[in-house]
Formats: C-alpha cells, sequence, structure tokens
C-alpha cells in the first residue's frame, strides 16, 4: 500500500524578487509512496492556480499506486505555493503582529515559489528529481525550478503552460483582479481583519477564469441556449456552481497574490530577451504538453517554449474539446504522453 504523509518546514530568512524578506516561510506538502536509500526515486508535482497538495484527488487516473506517475515506485512530492492557502505562507498567515498578513503579503513569483521548492530539495536530501512535472501554473513552477538548477531536474514535464503570458492573458488576469477588489468587503485585503469576506468578487473572479479553462465549442455543445428556469441558462447556472465551489474553498487574496504571479511569469527575465538564451541552462530531456482546444494557452504559445528548450524536447498535443481544463480532465491521453515520457 502506498504510504502518504503531510508535513510543514519552516524556512528562515527567505528573500524575493520584489525585495521582501520572510523571517520564516512555512511550506506544506504532501508526499505519496517511500523514498528509497539512495533518495533516487523522488518526483516532484506542481499544482495549478487553485490546486492543492492532494495530487491524488485532483489528479487521479495520472498519479497514484500503478497510475502513470506510480506512487508504488516513485515517491511522488507536492508542496503547496507560496501565497496560497493550504498551508504554505499566504496572506492569511499571522504576521509578527499576530494578526493576518492581508494587505501587507508581498507580491512573490513563479522564480520565488520555485526557489522555495528547492529549499525543500535541500531539507529533504534529495539530490536530483527524476521529474518535475506541472500544469498550467504548476507548468511556469516546472519549468522554473528546472531553470534554477538543472542539475536538481533529470527531466521536466511542462503540461498546458508557455514560457511567459502574453497581452491576452494578462487582460484575463486584469479582470479577475479587479472582480476581487471592487467587491465592498475586499478591505485592500484586509477583510479578514473586519469580519469580512469578498465572496461575490472571489465568486465572478472564478466565472471570468473559467470561461478561459473550457473552449467556446465546448460550452456550446454542454449547454446550447438551454433555460434552468425563466431568464436563467443553464451555462449561468453552471458558472454560479463554479464560484461556489471555489469561494468555499479558496482565500481571495491568495487568489490575487498567484494570479499577478502567474500574469508576470516570463522565464526572460533577468536572463536574456532571446528566448533560447534564457532557457539554455535548462534541463535538457524535456516534455512539453498543449491542448488542441486550449484557448488560454494556445498551442501555439505554448509550441513556442518547446521550440526553445535544449537538449531532447518531445512536443505532444493532446487531442481534446474541453479546452485549456484538459489537462486535468483528459487523464488517459495525459497518462499515456507521461507514462512513456518516465520510462524513455
Amino acid at each position: 500500500m502506498t504510504t502518504q504523509s503531510t508535513s510543514v518546514e519552516r524556512i528562515l530568512g527567505f528573500g524575493t524578487d520584489s525585495g521582501h524578506t520572510f523571517g520564516t516561510v512555512e511550506i506544506a506538502y504532501e508526499t505519496f509512496g517511500t523514498l528509497n536509500a539512495d533518495r533516487s526515486n523522488a518526483i516532484l508535482i506542481e499544482h495549478a492556480l487553485t490546486g492543492d497538495t492532494r495530487v491524488t484527488e485532483w489528479w487521479a487516473g495520472v498519479v497514484g499506486p500503478g497510475e502513470a506517475v506510480d506512487t508504488d515506485k516513485y515517491f511522488v512530492v507536492c508542496a503547496n505555493s507560496l501565497g496560497g492557502c493550504s498551508g504554505t505562507t499566504g496572506p492569511q498567515s499571522s504576521y509578527e503582529d499576530g494578526l493576518a498578513y492581508g494587505s501587507r503579503f508581498p507580491r512573490v513569483s513563479i522564480r520565488d515559489m520555485a526557489r522555495l521548492e528547492h529549499n525543500l530539495t535541500q531539507i529533504l536530501g534529495i539530490d536530483s528529481w527524476v521529474a518535475v512535472i506541472g500544469g498550467s501554473m504548476g507548468g511556469a513552477r516546472a519549468l522554473e525550478f528546472a531553470l534554477l538548477d538543472s542539475r536538481k531536474v533529470r527531466k521536466c514535464a511542462v503540461i498546458a503552460a508557455p514560457a511567459f503570458c502574453e497581452a491576452d492573458q494578462i487582460a484575463w488576469a486584469m479582470m479577475q483582479e479587479r472582480a476581487i477588489e471592487l467587491d465592498a468587503d475586499y478591505y485592500s485585503g484586509d477583510y479578514s481583519a473586519v469580519g469580512s469576506f469578498p465572496s461575490h468578487g472571489l465568486g465572478l473572479a472564478r466565472q471570468i477564469a473559467h470561461l478561459t479553462y473550457r473552449n467556446d465549442a465546448d460550452l456550446n455543445e454542454r449547454f446550447s441556449r438551454r433555460l434552468r428556469s425563466e431568464d436563467y441558462y443553464e451555462v449561468t447556472s453552471y458558472l454560479d456552481h463554479q464560484a461556489k465551489k471555489l469561494t468555499a474553498r479558496f482565500d481571495p487574496h491568495s487568489y490575487i497574490v498567484l494570479t499577478r504571479a502567474l500574469r508576470d511569469h516570463d522565464v526572460r527575465r533577468g536572463r536574456s530577451s532571446d528566448l533560447t538564451v534564457a532557457l539554455a541552462d535548462a534541463c535538457t530531456d524535456n516534455l512539453v504538453v498543449s491542448v488542441s482546444s486550449d484557448r488560454l494557452f494556445p498551442p501555439e504559445q505554448v509550441g513556442t517554449l518547446a521550440e526553445a528548450l535544449p537538449g531532447r524536447v518531445r512536443h505532444h498535443i493532446i487531442d481534446s474539446p474541453v479546452g485549456h481544463d484538459g489537462f486535468l480532465t483528459e487523464t488517459e491521453k495525459i497518462s499515456a504522453v507521461l507514462a512513456d515520457f518516465l520510462a524513455d
């Protein structure tokens, strides 16, 4: 039986790209499987924007006993991202005065998140990971993790994520941030101090985001113009359901912090304006996966990353009508590609 454990590590004096230094950062993570004697069977999986450490749940059929990422064979680690709300230090963590960080929480980058996980790598005593794998924001994190020190990564799999975000993605992110900021209960991020919660803003942000996660053809096929009740469409009901699900489990200011981090994602920053040069120190055994109907990160944009990576690069386009969320829902296809990648 695959063993599973939840842990939190404390890291002192962690600095961010924005110039902030945390006195202490906590990083929460779950492990699945057993680390072998020479610590050579570890795989790091990076979750997406509103994901968490429970990778065998949100990627069931891909990660678990006997799956492509076999937790009977590999020691799988999934850490909550810096700025999140599932155990790692984020806006609702306690500040020095005992209150939540709230608006005082600093801007963090995808690179900061990856750098924190390099600290975790050292704590775990792992010299190199068999693979670092991530989808969407997790794919951006996996790419940055490998770029920070490719000696720590034997294989890198970037799924439904680009080398940098472009104007279209920045615009979608801006609307989501504004939806939360304009909620009267937001209080500039200090809502917990006054016992408030901007649920309407977070719900609207999720609805905006979900329109980028699903393809227009998929929504048209599933819902058409059907009504649930008078003046209330089936597709509206679906989006309301998505909003309620997220507001029940996620922090609004974390949503803004993480959305901004992904919005600002650009592997060229601080390296080179030439993408090929910026990626020169990346892992040399790479898998890049895009989803055919993805309108958030289209295959052409993801393909630009595949073309610029060094070494051996496999670019697979998963055929799916779903859209961006295909990296989560097309488990059989994702599993097949990952199984071949890990076995090769």
